[in-house]
């Protein structure tokens, strides 16, 4: 008998495809951290720009959805341009990476890594090597491009309605390169923190808590929404801001899943904890409506769950699932105690207008996350995923308390990087245009700002000039026009 035939269409592709398949690739690897980098991104856009379009007054509707959406798109050119080795690449200071663009093929197509995260011991001997996952750098370089993203998409959150959008536009890139990019290097690139052990497993700190306290400081130095609409702001499409919410949720499936940076057991420990926590905190935050106020609200309901994976994300794979059940409890109680009674109760709350209550759902939820974490680290599950080796928990003993110190420290450094790098940020950007909008345009919303309008309707109480021969929507008086309220 002679040889098999040979299947030349086979052996073509083959020859084309290796020099796209090298030994280091792991095409199960690669595909994960792509569809977790595209549900990350699905967070914000669609996501967060259906949840802010359609949790705001109506005549806000335009101007929520598009700071979403401005700020994911600009995000993408700034992150490639400079911003991801400022975050991931070489060691210029203890917190901060060298600038430099992610545009070029060589870099893009060589294996993934991150040149600050070899750890040593004291005696300067190896502890644990560089971090290489086994895909290509275009794959990491998109995978954290959507987190950088996310995390302006959330900050707008407490300036909505009322900050100018020019400012916005100005603001966007200064807060990527002087805040974002310090924590991120300071604690997954290879910055000190991460080199001591503080664990942030997938953004508690770098997202939630820097974008939560960057957020309330930008809200303070833009100021006050009108007194109207403080007074009375609610949702324009509650039901799309469910489908908003879905999206977040679900999408967090990739945003907790894909930091052990490979399809491993970790990143299943992970996607399980973060549902686990957020269902259990989505209900107490409703138990608590009820108990307190008499109704369930889906608002509540929303705000429960967002916290709960807020708390869960800065140990969502080092935690056993008994503690994402403890966490969710705690996430869906404390932050409500803090919305629902310190923030109708301290002056600071009433002085400074946070539109979406970011401060509470983000800044609270992801300290108080952090914190656990310190608390329930689990030893074998830490050395799945950390660079410093026998981490734990404050509750397994030993050296494990010293955790929960790494863990205030961490956060009171990504709190007071953002204080005041904010605050010069608004300074400066002050005295070149307006940070809030103008009285005009604050009365009128969408039209007056963007000259469109989300919805074919009149209402919220806009003014309705009507012309001898046109129609338009302004609340400008002018000659020979009558207006209707």
């Amino acid at each position: 008998m002679g040889s098999p035939p040979v299947n030349a269409s086979a052996v073509a592709y083959e020859a084309w495809t290796s020099l796209a398949v090298p030994d280091w690739l792991n095409k199960g690897d690669n595909a994960w951290q792509m569809v977790s980098a595209t549900l990350v991104g699905i967070q914000s856009m669609p996501g967060l720009v259906i949840l802010y379009g359609s949790i705001v007054k109506k005549k806000w509707a335009v101007n929520s959805a598009f700071m979403a959406l401005y700020a994911f798109a600009a995000v993408v050119i700034c992150w490639v341009t400079w911003a991801y080795k400022m975050s991931f690449g070489e060691k210029l200071l203890p917190f901060w990476g060298k600038a430099g663009p992610a545009l070029g093929q060589r870099f893009l197509i060589k294996q993934a890594g991150l040149p600050a995260t070899p750890h040593y011991f004291s005696n300067g001997e190896l502890e644990t090597a560089e971090i290489e996952p086994f895909y290509p750098m275009a794959t990491m370089v998109w995978f954290q491009c959507v987190f950088a993203a996310i995390a302006l998409v959330i900050l707008a959150g407490s300036v909505l309605a009322r900050m100018n959008f020019k400012a916005w536009m100005m603001f966007v890139p200064l807060w990527l390169t002087f805040s974002y990019t310090i924590g991120a290097f300071s604690l997954w690139g290879g910055g000190f923190l991460f080199h001591w052990g503080v664990i942030d497993y997938s953004g508690g700190y770098v997202i939630h808590l820097s974008s939560g306290i960057a957020g309330f400081t930008a809200a303070y130095w833009v100021g006050p929404r009108s007194k109207r609409d403080r007074e009375r702001f609610p949702p324009n499409n509650v039901l799309l801001m469910l489908a908003g919410a879905g999206l977040l949720w679900l999408g967090w499936a990739g945003f907790n899943g894909g930091d052990p940076y490979a399809a491993n057991t970790d990143s299943s420990i992970a996607v399980l904890n973060t549902n686990v926590c957020a269902a259990t905190s989505l209900l107490v935050w409703t138990w608590l409506d009820v108990i307190f106020f008499k109704k369930p609200s889906v608002i509540g309901a929303v705000q429960g769950m967002i916290t709960g994976l807020v708390c869960i994300t800065p140990g969502a794979g080092v935690v056993q699932g008994w503690a994402a059940i403890v966490m969710g409890v705690l996430s869906g109680s404390i932050p409500w105690f803090s919305m629902m009674v310190l923030g109708k109760k301290l002056k600071i709350f009433q002085m400074v207008d946070d539109t979406l209550a970011v401060f509470h759902t983000h800044a609270v939820a992801g300290l108080l996350g952090g914190i656990l974490t310190g608390l329930f680290a689990e030893p074998h599950l830490s050395t799945l995923f950390l660079p410093v080796t026998n981490s734990k928990g404050g509750i397994y003993g030993g050296p494990g308390g010293i955790q929960i110190l790494k863990q205030i420290v961490g956060a009171l450094f990504i709190i007071g990087w953002n204080l005041v790098a904010t605050s010069i940020i608004c300074v400066l950007i002050n005295f070149l245009v307006p940070l809030r909008m103008s009285e005009e345009e604050l009365l009128i919303g969408d039209d007056a700002v963007h000259g469109e309008e989300a919805y074919a309707l009149w209402g919220d109480g806009e003014k309705l000039t009507i012309y001898k021969d046109d129609t338009t929507h302004h609340g400008m008086v002018s000659s020979g026009a009558t207006q209707v309220v």
